[in-house]
């Protein structure tokens, strides 16, 4: 339910007399032409998009959830926008991306880790495609990271311009990935440039941004921090120097810092060429903290005496990037978009598969041919027209687990429908109190279900 300090029992009421208009909205099905946001902006223009991606960032490692790290603007973006309380991703990087680009679980690819090859089939309409299809310019500065190239690469789905970096991750200075592979790109194209990724990142787009003129934008910002290896230059890491005890935390907080001040300066793009007032804003971690890293020999050993004992902190929830408690999969998350949006906390479950139907219904979008969307159009949602999605399930798959969350029940599975862990998450949020030994049938109930959701997912040998 949003709460932005509105009457929720009256909201309740307001719903009810909507009649069947109401269940359409509480459902999250997709609204008909000028819907939403339409309605209220002069003209009709259809918004332009920023979706900003932060790689690796824990639930407590931004300011407005009470964290020491300085995020000043995108504190300001959650401040006068809509927080989402129960934002979920995919455990790591891959599947978020391939989730947002798509619609559908990351496992209907058969993408259930960091993965490379062949991910996507000849005739998926990802995100970026279908905007596109619509009359978007479709923009990626930053991460791409589904699909290898020279054949899987962001020209091939969709986008118009790319830039950033093809692989899981970068040195920030030197570009290559671990391996030592160059990886950094313009229009698909391998360059070498000079710089910090955070800083060559923003530069993108905020060029892109200024070179936009007619068309509607979609610009997808994915940044390659806070994830290891760091190396940030002294002015960010000085900021810290007394905050935390492990050089590998201060290096942590300065990327952090030092990306958010590159999201101010996109805003600042925005507001500059008068584009401001016309754009949605969403920004996200692709998934939650990583506890640590280190490797003597990887990025030709330049982090050899530098471990990454310490980095992300996803306190108070339970776990890490990589694992299917909440502290991997329930992340930082706001909406922003000044004069549509009133500023408020949505604490509805929503899913990364959700932004695609969503964005695309907000754009007047239908793909042709229609995706088999796991995610809902939650934009009522986020509009405060609806009190609630419904009754959600979600799902997910990592290489050692299965999880689905039905309403406030959320099931852990090994990767053979083994063991399993119940949690009732709306009472425990910290998943606190296996429930699975005094609710059997409700395990057998969730286990099911995820059996049945299975069904359609693919091992990578298909993909």
């Amino acid at each position: 339910m949003r709460n932005d300090g509105t009457n929720t029992v009256a909201r309740r009421d307001f719903l009810r007399s909507l009649g069947a208009w109401g269940a359409v909205a509480a459902l999250g099905m997709v609204l008909p032409k000028r819907s939403s946001a339409g309605d209220v902006k002069s003209g009709g223009r259809r918004p332009n998009i920023v979706f900003i991606i932060a790689d690796d960032m824990g639930w407590a490692d931004i300011g407005y959830h009470g964290s020491e790290i300085q995020t000043p603007n995108l504190d300001a973006l959650a401040r006068t926008g809509i927080r989402f309380d129960h934002h979920y991703v995919a455990p790591t990087c891959t599947p978020t991306r391939v989730g947002l680009m798509t619609g559908r679980y990351p496992s209907r690819y058969g993408v259930v880790a960091p993965a490379y090859g062949d991910i996507f089939d000849d005739d998926t309409v990802t995100l970026a495609a279908a905007l596109k299809r619509c009359g978007y310019r479709a923009a990626i500065s930053g991460k791409w990271h589904m699909g290898s190239p020279p054949d899987c690469v962001p020209l091939k789905y969709g986008f118009d311009t790319s830039y950033g970096y093809f692989h899981g991750q970068i040195d920030p200075y030197t570009h290559l990935y671990k391996t030592g592979e160059a990886c950094w790109h313009r229009n698909d194209v391998l360059v070498e440039e000079k710089g910090h990724a955070t800083d060559l990142i923003t530069d993108e787009a905020v060029r892109v941004i200024e070179e936009t003129r007619d068309e509607p934008l979609f610009l997808y910002v994915a940044y390659s921090v806070p994830h290891s290896p760091l190396d940030e230059p002294e002015p960010w890491v000085g900021l810290y120097a007394n905050r935390y005890d492990s050089p590998s935390r201060r290096w942590f907080a300065a990327s952090i810092t030092h990306m958010d001040a590159g999201i101010g300066r996109i805003m600042e793009a925005l507001e500059r060429t008068g584009m401001r007032g016309d754009t949605l804003v969403v920004f996200i971690s692709d998934n939650g903290g990583q506890k640590s890293w280190h490797n003597a020999k990887q990025y030709h050993g330049r982090y050899a005496d530098k471990p990454h004992d310490v980095l992300g902190d996803n306190r108070p929830l339970r776990g890490w990037k990589g694992g299917v408690y909440e502290g991997g999969i329930r992340v930082p998350a706001l909406v922003n978009w000044p004069g549509v949006l009133k500023p408020g906390v949505i604490s509805e479950p929503v899913h990364i598969v959700d932004w695609m139907p969503t964005l695309c219904a907000l754009a007047e979008c239908s793909p042709e041919p229609l995706p088999a969307w796991d995610g809902l159009n939650v934009w009522p949602l986020i509009a405060g027209r609806a009190a609630s999605a419904g009754v959600r399930t979600m799902y997910w798959k990592t290489p050692n687990a299965y999880a689905v969350r039905q309403g406030s029940l959320k099931l852990i599975l090994d990767d053979q429908f083994g063991k399993p862990e119940l949690f009732a998450i709306d009472e425990d949020p910290y998943e606190e109190h296996d429930l699975a030994a005094e609710k059997p049938a409700v395990v057998k109930k969730l286990r099911a279900l995820a059996q049945t959701i299975a069904q359609e997912d693919r091992s990578r040998k298909d993909a």
